[in-house]
Parts: structure tokens; C-alpha cells; sequence
């Protein structure tokens, strides 16, 4: 699909979306009193299958819901792992959106994961090696 059919004025045409009903861990984070920043409260459903943010909403200091984020995450069968495409940031006052990391129009494999590694890479002692200081 196109861009010019993907990305519609407000949001992604629904038509060339895909959602599927899945199980997610609920994460919220409340601004502590007395302290300052851009959002009040923060939500983040995540994945209980992939470990992946599938979507965050974030809430001004009013408690409103000003912003979404949709996270599109794809298995890559080439790198056999879950891998995040599209992310969709919607600014929900604004009544604008923006997106990233698409690749319909790109050539083939532009987003490419690196191939599975062996658990003797995530050792602490290769961790280590693979550290700076």
C-alpha cells in the first residue's frame, strides 16, 4: 500500500490496518506530587506475549488524555524475532499525527534485526566484554 493511501488527514486509514485481540501487561505512572513534567499520568499496555509496547497513553496534568502511541510490531521471520514497524504518535488536541519507521516505499530489507544470537551471548562474561568505560 501506498503512502498517499496509508496516511489519511487525523489517522492511519483502518482500512490497511491490522489489529488483532491480544493480552497486555498494564503499566501506570503517576507524576509524584510536587514534581514537574510534561504528562501527569502515562499508560503503557505492553505485549504479554512479545515483552513489546503495543500502546501508551499519556495524560496532561488535568488528567486528560492529550496523546496515543500505536506501536505496529510485526514478527520477522528472517531475524525470528518481534520487531516494531510503525509507530503512530497521535496528538490528540492538535488533531495531528505523526508516523515513522515505515517501509512500504523503501527498497527490500532496509529494516533488517541482526540474526539470533546464541545464549553464550548474553553471558555476563560476553556482556561484559561488550561493555565501554
Amino acid at each position: 500500500v501506498s503512502y498517499d493511501q496509508l496516511l489519511t488527514p487525523f489517522h492511519a486509514n483502518p482500512d490497511y490496518m491490522r489489529y488483532e485481540l491480544k493480552r497486555v501487561w498494564i503499566a501506570e505512572a503517576i507524576l509524584k506530587e510536587g514534581q514537574r513534567h510534561l504528562y501527569g499520568k502515562r499508560r503503557i499496555y505492553v505485549d504479554e506475549d512479545t515483552g513489546l509496547t503495543a500502546i501508551a497513553e499519556n495524560y496532561d496534568g488535568r488528567g486528560e488524555l492529550w496523546k496515543v502511541v500505536l506501536f505496529n510490531n510485526i514478527y520477522d521471520y528472517h531475524g525470528q524475532a518481534y520487531v516494531r514497524r510503525a509507530q503512530m504518535y497521535h496528538d490528540l488536541r492538535a488533531g495531528a499525527y505523526i508516523t515513522e519507521r515505515l517501509i512500504n516505499d523503501s527498497a527490500p530489507l532496509l529494516y533488517d534485526i541482526n540474526p539470533m544470537k546464541g545464549p553464550a551471548y548474553f553471558s555476563p562474561s560476553s556482556v561484559r566484554k561488550l561493555g565501554r568505560r
